[in-house]
C-alpha cells in the first residue's frame, strides 16, 4: 500500500491574537505516514496536539514548518485545498455542528448539490451513504429527532457521499452514550474493512483504539509511540506517565503480573483475558 498521508518535519504554532509577539508551539517536528486503507487511532491527553494534527490532514490548518502531503498534494497550496478535501473528509465531535438541513437525506445531499453533482447521481450517492451507515430508514426524518449516535452516523454519511479516500474523525463518540459509541465505531470499522476507506480516529477511549491497525500516541506535540495496539498498550507505565489509560483488561493483567501471576502482558480484550485466565487455571 502506498502512503496517502505524509507529515514531513511538521511544526505548528498558534497566535492567540494579532498582538501576540510570541506564538504558542503545538506540534514539533512531526514525521508520520499513513497508508491507503489503514485504520489508525491517535491518542493523547487534552492539549497534546492530536486535534491540531488532525486539522492538518485536510488543510484546515497548514504547517508553520515542514510539509503535509495528501495523496502527494502539498496542503500549503491554497489552489488545491478543494482537491485535498475531496480526498479527506472530516467528522467532528459534535454532529450538530455539521448538520445543516432539516431532513436527513437533504443534509447528506447538501455538499453534493453545492458541487453541482447531477441530481440522479446525488440520489444514488445519498441512498448508498445512508445504507452504509444504517440510516436509510431515517432518510425522511428530522435530524433533531435522532439520538446522538444516529446524528453522528448521518454526519458520517454526508462525508461518505463525497467518496473520500480518507475519513478523519475527531473524537466523534465523546458526546455519545455507550450505545451510540458502539453504533458509530461499528460503522467506522465496516467502512474500513469493506471499502478500504482510510480511517484516522482521534479518541481518548482506549477500547476504540484497540480496534485500529495502528495506534499513534501524541504527547506535547510530538509522536511518542507509533505501533500496533498490542505493542503500544503493553507499555502501561509509560502511558500512565503521560496521563493516558490503557484498556481495563490490560490494566487488570498488569496488576496481576505485579502481584506475581504469570499473566500475558499484551491482553487487550475481554476474550483474550478470558482465554489467558483459563490457561493459567488449567496449568
Amino acid at each position: 500500500m502506498s502512503d496517502l498521508i505524509e507529515f514531513q518535519h511538521v511544526s505548528f504554532s498558534y497566535h492567540q491574537s494579532e498582538e501576540d509577539a510570541e506564538p504558542i508551539p503545538v506540534l514539533h517536528e512531526v514525521n508520520l505516514s499513513i497508508k491507503k486503507g489503514e485504520f489508525v487511532a491517535v491518542l493523547g491527553h487534552n492539549g497534546s496536539g492530536k486535534s491540531t494534527l488532525a486539522k492538518h490532514i485536510n488543510a484546515i490548518l497548514q504547517p508553520t514548518e515542514g510539509v503535509v502531503y495528501v495523496d502527494h498534494i502539498d496542503t500549503r497550496d491554497d489552489e488545491l485545498v478543494f482537491d485535498i478535501r475531496q480526498h479527506v473528509g472530516m467528522v467532528f465531535q459534535n454532529p450538530d455542528n455539521q448538520i445543516v438541513a432539516t431532513i436527513v437525506e437533504e443534509d447528506v445531499a447538501f455538499a453534493l448539490e453545492n458541487l453541482g453533482v447531477p441530481p440522479k447521481e446525488i440520489r444514488r450517492r445519498v441512498d448508498d451513504a445512508l445504507k452504509d451507515v444504517g440510516m436509510f430508514a431515517y432518510r425522511e426524518h428530522a435530524p433533531h429527532q435522532l439520538s446522538g449516535g444516529q446524528k453522528q452516523r448521518v454526519a458520517i454519511a454526508g462525508i461518505i457521499a463525497m467518496n473520500p479516500d480518507c475519513i478523519v474523525l475527531d473524537e466523534p463518540t465523546a458526546m455519545l452514550d455507550p450505545k451510540g459509541r458502539r453504533e458509530v465505531l461499528n460503522t467506522i470499522e465496516r467502512l474500513n474493512k469493506e471499502y478500504q476507506t482510510t480511517v484516522i480516529l482521534i479518541t481518548h477511549f482506549m477500547d476504540e483504539a484497540v480496534r485500529a491497525d495502528r495506534v499513534v500516541v501524541v504527547d506535547e506535540g510530538r509522536v511518542l509511540m507509533d505501533d500496533v495496539p498490542k505493542a503500544v498498550f503493553v507499555q502501561v507505565e509509560r502511558l500512565k506517565e503521560i496521563g493516558l489509560d490503557v484498556p481495563q483488561v490490560t490494566e487488570l493483567a498488569y496488576e496481576l503480573r505485579k502481584a506475581g501471576v504469570a499473566f500475558a502482558p499484551d491482553v487487550l480484550t475481554v476474550e483474550e483475558f478470558t482465554e489467558e485466565f483459563k490457561r493459567i487455571m488449567e496449568a
